[in-house]
């Protein structure tokens, strides 16, 4: 075998990895475009913030039920195949929410949603982590959700250009999950990462006992940004902003994914996902301390940019160090491990934080937002604390 087959072989599947991660921006732009849709249509039919927050929370109910059955489901049907089945099932859902212009239904609907695109989430991340190489893997996975985040934030930029009325707004979510199922189509038939190595990993309980900090990290991370997400729009409005400048809040968000998910992959290679994890958290409480006073003001702009790059990259940091630290059956039990928690901070965060919010006003967001910060960053440093005890 020549050096230069050798290093071909090596090299990671830079083609594979750029198709999936296309896929999944597709996915991402229809994703975020129907969470500020959701929450105008609720608000245009004089829906409560706290019955808004609860909708958003049905997805991430999906997410959690299906989470441990994305390993079996790979077992059975292959990762291609899942993969593409999903997104598919994430269109056709969309269709029927189209239909069904009744928020009662959307509950419903939204449940069959998560359950159905969470394969998505752990199959790109697994695919993600196997193709990077592990001395950059902090970039890769920087450059991978700096993509995904170019997704979301298409999303409501595309809602601004169709509006909230009629079909176009859905008919732009079904086109995106079409692009993923058809990119996913083109080039997962050879991608890796769901071998099973002959290893026990002790499924996703198992999981939790191996690293509990990190899915903390990710129920916290799921929690803020879904609950800033769903609910930034009724912040802006409880201080009279208009309905586009409440939908380009989220745009200021997604934005932050865009410009700064790379440089905090490279400071992860530099500094280590455990302590860029609590650098992420601190930094998001800062920001949301900050909403209030800056909401109505031009400098609100950059710190929501800032705010919903750190918001997300306690989740980056945190499947930059599972990547880091395990691989085969481990991984995927991970990974799954990983969805079920983006699931239970979903249904922590929007309701909570709408809850609040209809109790005291749009000043419930922050709190919520720096409450769960302070619990994370304070378990990180507990489980420092006991690893260098040991």
């Amino acid at each position: 075998m020549t050096a230069s087959t050798q290093t071909a072989e090596k090299s990671p599947q830079w083609a594979a990895l750029a198709g999936v991660t296309a896929a999944l921006a597709m996915f991402g732009a229809a994703q975020g475009l129907s969470y500020p849709l959701f929450t105008l249509l609720m608000q245009r039919q004089g829906i409560s913030p706290a019955l808004i927050g609860l909708s958003a929370a049905m997805m991430p109910v999906g997410l959690i039920l299906s989470a441990s059955f994305v390993p079996v489901a790979v077992r059975l049907f292959g990762a291609r195949n899942l993969g593409v089945g999903c997104a598919l099932a994430g269109a056709l859902c969309f269709l029927a929410i189209g239909y069904l212009q009744n928020w009662a239904a959307w509950f419903v609907i939204r449940f069959l949603v998560g359950f159905a695109i969470n394969p998505l989430y752990v199959l790109g991340e697994v695919w993600a982590l196997s193709l990077a190489p592990p001395s950059r893997r902090g970039r890769v996975m920087g450059v991978f959700n700096a993509l995904m985040g170019a997704g979301y934030a298409a999303g409501p930029i595309i809602l601004i250009a169709v509006g909230s009325r009629g079909w176009p707004p859905f008919i732009a979510v079904i086109a995106g999950f079409l692009l993923c199922a058809l990119i996913l189509r083109a080039v997962s038939a050879k991608l890796t990462g769901f071998e099973d190595d002959g290893q026990s990993s002790g499924g996703v309980a198992g999981f939790a006992r191996l690293a509990p900090a990190l899915l903390l990290a990710v129920l916290v991370s799921a929690a803020v940004q879904q609950s800033t997400y769903s609910l930034i729009p009724v912040f802006g409005s409880g201080f009279g902003l208009p309905e586009a400048r409440q939908a380009a809040l989220v745009t200021a968000l997604s934005l932050g994914n865009i410009i700064l998910q790379i440089p905090l992959g490279l400071m992860a290679e530099r500094f280590g996902g455990r302590a860029m994890i609590i650098v992420c958290a601190l930094a998001t409480a800062s920001c949301a301390i900050s909403l209030p006073l800056l909401i109505a003001t031009s400098f609100v702009w950059p710190v929501l940019v800032v705010m919903g790059a750190v918001g997300y990259g306690v989740y980056t940091m945190a499947l930059i160090e599972l990547g880091n630290r395990f691989k085969g059956t481990t991984l995927v039990a991970g990974n799954a491990a990983f969805a079920l928690m983006w699931g239970v901070g979903g249904i922590v965060g929007p309701p909570g934080a709408g809850a609040l919010m209809q109790a005291i006003g749009p000043l419930g967001l922050p709190v919520v937002i720096v409450g769960l910060d302070a619990l994370l960053v304070s378990f990180a440093l507990y489980r420092s604390f006991q690893r260098r005890r040991s």
